[in-house]
């Protein structure tokens, strides 16, 4: 505890740059020698250190046992090194890397105490780099892979964190290419007994569809925090892409779930049908609720509903995933994005490990060099029964 209070009160006002030094400092005083590993935004290599450090150093997400430890969010221990153990770093549920410890002797991961105080530090320093990245481009700089462009600056600026869980529901959403996205957008919120979540796509590929990205999520949020019922959202957000100037269009699809019943309400202004996942098979399309796109006036929208079941997964995606193109002008398709998800599904996967998969099946389809953008939201309903399982 003596150690946890010094690591606070050094890193509460500390600047971003010094805070894996004071987190190795603090830890040191324990004789605990930790490495601290962020993963790429790409999600394919874990990174040590600082934005200075030796990349050779990093470890693969699929072929290391840190990788391993990302991918299963759980503690692995480093073969032939009894005191030496890799460790998820999660703010939350959201996965920004691992830790690689090395606790002195007689001290043991396998002990109940000192696992305990492993999980208190891991979370500490996973919360103090999520709240300190707000304000530095240190923490940035050490996972971006290429530069960012200035559209996707402006999507990626606005976005929820990619992966979140409370109890009833984990949501995991993701863009490719993660420097250059421009017209993609996705959002969620979870509040009292409901989780709203929203997908869209805006016309084009360049720095107007992101402002036309970036109006519809500020309508959808406006909406939602005055409380508005999803045909007055579609309304809202119709209006304001309204303001950008003719021809100016998006899809999207807007949703809100019961945490209690597993009723799920949406309307979809002309985007891809989400898909419905029960018992590791996708079951159907949610294809009701239509609409014409955001931007052009047509009917009034029609709400539709869809009764989950206990374990049942919702897959929200644009149209650059099924349409992703290999060199020989084949489409990804939905039912290659359909095989990849019930895999996953199969396997136990989380919202985010699933989300990966896809993301990743998506760009090696194309050869890591997408055409359009390319987004997933993954939404899963679960009871306290499921939390239970998952846990143990």
């Amino acid at each position: 505890m003596q150690v946890l209070g010094r690591l606070l009160d050094r890193s509460h006002l500390a600047p971003p740059d010094q805070l894996v030094g004071i987190v190795e400092q603090s830890l040191a005083g324990a004789g605990w020698d930790i490495t601290i590993y962020l993963v790429d935004y790409e999600q394919r290599e874990l990174r040590p250190g600082s934005v200075k450090a030796d990349r050779s150093a990093a470890q693969s997400v699929d072929g290391s046992l840190a990788g391993r430890c990302f991918r299963l969010g759980e503690a692995i221990a480093v073969q032939g090194n009894d005191e030496a153990v890799w460790i998820p770093l999660l703010d939350g549920v959201d996965r920004l890397g691992v830790l690689l410890l090395r606790l002195p002797p007689p001290l043991a991961i396998d002990d109940s105490e000192t696992a305990a105080h492993v999980r208190w530090v891991a979370y500490l320093i996973a919360h103090l780099i999520a709240s300190k990245s707000k304000f530095a481009d240190q923490f940035h700089l050490w996972r971006l892979t290429d530069p960012r462009s200035v559209p996707s600056e402006i999507i990626w600026s606005m976005l929820p964190p990619v992966t979140v869980a409370c109890e009833g529901v984990a949501i995991a959403g993701g863009l490719e290419p993660t420097h250059s996205v421009a017209g993609d957008i996705f959002d969620y919120a979870i509040d009292a007994d409901t989780a709203h979540v929203a997908i869209a796509d805006a016309t084009g590929h360049d720095l107007n569809s992101a402002l036309i990205g970036a109006t519809v999520l500020g309508a959808y949020r406006s909406s939602r925090r005055r409380l508005l019922s999803l045909d007055e959202t579609v309304v809202e957000a119709d209006t304001a892409i309204g303001q950008i100037g003719p021809h100016t269009y998006a899809t999207g699809v807007f949703g809100q779930l019961s945490l209690s019943t597993g009723l799920f309400q949406y309307v979809n202004a002309g985007h891809p049908a989400p898909l419905l996942l029960r018992a590791s098979k996708v079951v159907k399309q949610l294809d009701a609720g239509r609409r014409i796109v955001l931007g052009h006036e047509g009917r009034p929208a029609t709400v539709a509903s869809e009764q989950l079941e206990p374990g049942d997964w919702l897959v929200l995606y644009t149209d650059g995933v099924p349409e992703a193109r290999d060199d020989e002008r084949r489409f990804f398709g939905l039912d290659r994005l359909i095989d990849v998800i019930e895999r996953c599904a199969a396997d136990r996967g989380s919202a985010a490990e699933t989300l990966r998969r896809v993301m990743h099946a998506v760009l090696e389809h194309q050869h890591g060099v997408l055409q359009d953008d390319a987004s997933v939201v993954v939404v899963q309903w679960m009871t306290g029964l499921e939390h239970e399982l998952e846990a143990t």
